[in-house]
């Protein structure tokens, strides 16, 4: 079960750094206007979401992975936040309140799913 998570998990979160890349723009949007430098922010969390999800698969790195994502979990839920409360479109398109505030209890889920991949079996 732990290395089908830990699968799933790796894909996620490579897939979404990936966007970071992809699609910079999009992720541009939601930093908040505090923050310096959004496009290399969005740069240096793609680069560790990717980095994070591969290291899942290796069982010397679960702790790094484990870490690691658990900080890059934290560090991006204000942009989580920013997204809900300023009402940022994505593509063009505003989303509904639920949609957007619902979003918010997914990042303690996804810690938690990454703490349970990365136990030792």
């Amino acid at each position: 079960m732990q290395t089908a998570l830990r699968v799933v998990l790796c894909a996620f979160f490579c897939y979404v750094g990936w966007l970071h890349f992809r699609h910079p723009r999009s992720f541009v949007k939601i930093v908040p206007p505090m923050l310096p430098d959004p496009l290399l922010l969005v740069y240096i969390s793609g680069f560790f979401e990717i980095c994070g999800g591969l290291a899942l698969l290796f069982n010397p790195l679960l702790g790094v992975a484990r870490w690691g994502l658990l900080a890059l979990l934290v560090a991006v839920f204000p942009a989580n936040v920013y997204m809900a409360v300023a009402n940022v479109p994505l593509d063009g398109r505003h989303f509904s309140a639920w949609l957007r505030y619902g979003r918010l209890p997914l990042q303690p889920l996804m810690m938690w799913l990454v703490w349970i991949a990365t136990e030792r079996a």
